[in-house]
């Protein structure tokens, strides 16, 4: 579902009075002035400065001494609005230092719980953590440049991030952050191929400094406030939500009563069935038990010991299993019994190799809402072991693990040879069974709340038993066909709803 933007001009405006000192009156307790405040802010730097020379002169007695902080002049001219006569304007430069993450690659992460935060936020997870405390970090590089983010006690910065240093004594960590957000750091970047922002670009932007505790009082006046112009804008865009839902709903609701036989409910009554569901799967199972032996008594050219298969059967499914009620030339089986399941390899992402030397590995991190993301894909290198895994046209693949656990889609046709990693699922429709009409019985809210309910709720993973014992309706082929007829009629139609 499209996210609905809100309009942010009313927090905008509250923001700006909240730098501007128009959001608060009389704070009792203020007793230092914001050029009080600074001048203590810069007395702490040179002492850290002093500091760190004594410690760098016990390796090197030759240690340069450093030139001491002062505050920035500022010229009336450069004043871009009125503030209270207790705060002060000084440059960004005066109040915090910013120095780059550590590299670290999407090839390079390690399954972990650890945030990696990047050039607009968290990028992924890792196993190990460069800072150890909540920090703000400021987006360096990237179409979100300049972008405020507060990390996690524990997490990665990245080199496309800036993690940011101030005092914790005289600066409230919260109004800070609402000031760099104001100020639009991203506004500074280089006009580059490759937007970037530096602290040459950031340092000498202009920063309204009030004292400590008019700083405290903003900051409990916007958490007392904002809250509300949440709730104003949610009410604002209630129908326009309910307007966008209403496609998403409606898609269900056709799926569900596609999979029920309400759709193709008249078809029937015009149309000769041939071949009842039950007999369709009762070839199926035929056939898989034929393959079985045929592939036995080739085991046993070369293995005269090799052992005869167990014949397949249909599962039995009780009564309370069934969920709703199919016509009687339908028949419930087991996902298992009409498709090939193949858990995926455990690839190794340290062998991750370059485009045209591997083949194209396919990562529950490639999903993405319109199907499979072809941004930063990987690959490794070829060998026969890795040939059960590949894709085909019609395959059906399945997340098994994680936020996205659940979410399919059908490969109706690949761009390029295709390998699942052990997170996916692929689940290859037996022939002659319509692969549309089984990935609409997956789709739909029947199958969708079973993952769900029955999904680990520790890591939020899906066994291969669960998607092996999914319950299938199944229809004659011909009624297969025509329900996906209709289907792909209806689902355009819901579109159209939101506009």
């Amino acid at each position: 579902m499209a996210k609905i933007k809100k309009d942010t001009n009313l927090r905008k405006s509250i923001l700006q009075a909240a730098i501007t000192g128009q959001l608060i009156s009389n704070v009792e307790g203020e007793t230092k002035t914001g050029k009080e405040l600074l001048d203590k802010i810069i007395e702490e730097r040179n002492a850290k400065l002093l500091a760190d020379w004594e410690e760098a002169k016990k390796k090197n007695p030759k240690a340069k001494k450093p030139a001491p902080i002062v505050a920035s002049e500022i010229t009336e001219d450069e004043i871009p609005f009125e503030i209270p006569k207790s705060w002060c304007w000084c440059r960004l430069g005066d109040l915090i230092q910013i120095k780059s993450g550590d590299g670290l690659t999407s090839t390079q992460m390690k399954d972990g719980s650890i945030p990696v935060y990047g050039g607009n936020g968290i990028t992924g997870y890792h196993n190990d953590a460069n800072i150890h405390e909540e920090t703000i970090v400021i987006g360096r590089v990237g179409f979100y440049c300049g972008s405020v983010h507060l990390t996690e006690k524990e997490a990665w910065v990245t080199d496309n991030a800036f993690i940011s240093n101030y005092s914790k004594n005289y600066l409230n960590r919260n109004y800070l952050i609402t000031v760099l957000r104001q100020l639009d750091l991203g506004k500074q970047q280089n006009k580059t191929a490759q937007p970037v922002v530096s602290g040459k670009k950031i340092y000498p932007m202009l920063f309204p400094l009030p004292p400590l505790a008019v700083q405290n009082a903003i900051v409990a006046k916007l958490e007392e406030v904002l809250p509300l112009v949440d709730a104003y804008e949610n009410a604002v865009l209630q129908k326009e939500e309910l307007k966008t839902a209403l496609p998403d709903k409606v898609k269900k609701a056709i799926l569900q009563e596609a999979i029920q036989g309400k759709l193709t409910k008249s078809w029937r009554k015009t149309t000769t069935i041939e071949e009842s569901g039950k007999q369709l799967l009762d070839k199926i199972i035929e056939e898989r038990n034929a393959k079985l032996l045929a592939q036995w008594e080739e085991a046993k050219k070369k293995n005269p010991k090799a052992k005869k298969p167990a014949p397949i059967a249909a599962s039995e499914i009780t009564e309370d299993e069934i969920p709703f009620e199919i016509p009687k030339s339908w028949c419930w089986c087991r996902l298992g019994e009409i498709g090939v399941f193949n858990g995926g390899y455990a690839f190794k992402s340290e062998k991750y190799v370059t485009k045209g030397n591997g083949i194209r590995v396919l990562r529950i991190s490639d999903f993405n809402e319109a199907g499979i993301n072809h941004k930063n894909p990987v690959y490794y290198p070829y060998n026969e072991e890795l040939t059960p895994y590949k894709l085909n046209d019609n395959d059906i693949i399945m997340c098994m693990t994680g936020g996205t656990v659940g979410k399919s889609f059908l490969i109706k046709t690949l761009l390029e040879d295709m390998y699942v990693n052990q997170r996916v699922a692929d689940i290859k429709i037996l022939h002659p069974i319509n692969s549309e009409y089984v990935y609409s019985v997956i789709q739909s809210h029947h199958i969708q709340k079973g993952i769900q309910d029955n999904k680990n709720s520790t890591n939020d993973n899906i066994s291969a038993e669960l998607i092996k014992n999914f319950l299938i309706p199944l229809p004659p082929l011909a009624e297969q066909e025509k329900i996906v007829e209709i289907i792909e009629q209806m689902l355009p139609l819901c579109e159209k709803l939101g506009g």
